[in-house]
């Protein structure tokens, strides 16, 4: 059947329609038609994944190996992870994204670059401090451990719900805080703290 591109007009459940739409030329643009449409062409529903209940996925191979991919699922890595192991499950050069399971409060952390965390399961508090001398040189990449009680201006906090990001600004100190156990991700660049075990966490 050929298709046209024709500009088309119409209540639906309520709103009105009125954008450029796909119809068959032997078709008229009615109510009836666009439900029949719309309920053909139903979009699946997105399921997130979580620290409980994921599923992990595959590879479909084309040429080669499945141990030449490096494929691996974020949720499965934190669940496998002490709480704030800082897993590289991502990286392009320098910069790399870390899965985190975020359990209890962590560590106070800081880096001389920005940094980015998205949460990706559960609720997490990101606090902030000014520290009031920088704790580590511009020079030195990655996130750093600031120490167990760290000095400085305190900048307020986050609430991070499921895809909510926030930035760790160059310079400061931060720690997070879960009262259930969740998923993060961080996105940073490789530091002394950021955890490699391709072998373990990618498909064989």
């Amino acid at each position: 059947m050929s298709v046209n591109i024709e500009l088309c007009s119409a209540w639906f459940n309520g709103i009105l329609i009125d954008k450029g739409c796909i119809v068959p030329n032997t078709d008229v643009v009615t109510l009836p038609n666009w439900r029949k449409t719309m309920e053909k062409n139903k979009v699946k529903a997105t399921k997130f994944g979580s620290l409980n209940d994921y599923e992990k996925g595959s590879i479909q191979i084309i040429s080669g190996k499945a141990s030449n991919y490096a494929f691996s699922n974020i949720f499965e890595v934190a669940a496998q992870s002490a709480p704030y192991e800082k897993s590289v499950v991502g990286m392009n050069l320098k910069f790399v994204i870390e899965s985190l399971k975020a359990e209890g409060v962590s560590p106070w952390f800081t880096a001389s670059h920005d940094e980015f965390v998205v949460v990706m399961d559960g609720e997490v508090r990101v606090d902030y401090l000014k520290p009031d001398q920088p704790l580590i040189s511009e020079d030195k990449e990655g996130t750093h451990l600031a120490g167990d009680n760290p000095q400085g201006k305190k900048m307020g906090y986050a609430v991070l719900k499921q895809g909510h990001q926030a930035i760790l600004p160059a310079g400061s100190i931060y720690r997070f805080d879960a009262v259930t156990p969740g998923v993060m991700l961080i996105q940073t660049i490789k530091g002394p703290l950021s955890v490699e075990k391709w072998q373990s966490i990618c498909i064989q």
